[in-house]
């Protein structure tokens, strides 16, 4: 465990490949649990955004203090096997851009919309990182390291949710796209609050306000 976190909540900086695998599918199960969120809000709306709400300050809290030296409870440690090397010693915000960019999809768009935007945050985004990291051969130049299986697995992710909602292969297609190339931006953390903002902007653009 030792390679994976230090005394006073401090995260190795060496770490072999298969770790690092195993780091990004913590990761990304985290990721692809947000997309339970659209089937919450339509149960309860309200209890949605508050549970993401909550989600966010707990976590940040808990984040606070395990730089601090303190672990609480099992946030702490799986903030600990879910970071990766760049954010050795540092408040890890992963977590919080994802509550977020979650949070906004859900209050900034009507539906399909917001479906859409947060299905491309969980699949399109989650799944695109695992298939790069453990398939990724082929470099896309100017992307910080985004491979070509990696984004035409978000491609294949986005454009199979987007027609799962919408039942419209075309817009379908149009969204995946969009959701592709605004991923393979080298924007680190904050690509979870900007794919589900341009995706859901793209959505109400193609299928108007519900």
């Amino acid at each position: 465990m030792s390679d994976v976190i230090r005394a006073q909540g401090s995260i190795s900086n060496s770490r072999p490949w298969s770790t690092e695998l195993g780091t990004e599918i913590v990761r990304k199960s985290i990721h692809l649990l947000i997309g339970l969120v659209p089937t919450l809000a339509t149960w309860n709306f309200g209890f949605t955004v508050a549970l993401l709400v909550s989600g966010i300050l707990v976590y940040s809290y808990s984040e606070l203090m395990r730089l601090r030296g303190f672990e609480i409870a099992i946030v702490s440690r799986i903030t600990a096997l879910a970071a990766r090397r760049r954010d050795a010693g540092r408040f890890v915000y992963g977590p919080v851009t994802l509550g977020i960019g979650a949070l906004l999809a859900l209050v900034l768009y009507p539906e399909p919309a917001a479906s859409i935007a947060i299905y491309a945050l969980a699949f399109g985004d989650g799944l695109s990182s695992l298939a790069g990291k453990a398939f990724g051969t082929v470099k896309i130049p100017f992307t910080g390291g985004k491979s070509i299986e990696g984004s035409l697995t978000c491609f294949l992710a986005v454009l199979c949710s987007a027609y799962l909602v919408t039942g419209d292969a075309t817009r379908s297609a149009i969204i995946a796209v969009v959701a592709t190339v605004t991923e393979a931006i080298p924007s680190k953390d904050a690509d979870n609050i900007l794919i589900p903002t341009i995706v859901g902007l793209t959505s109400v653009g193609l299928f108007g306000m519900a």
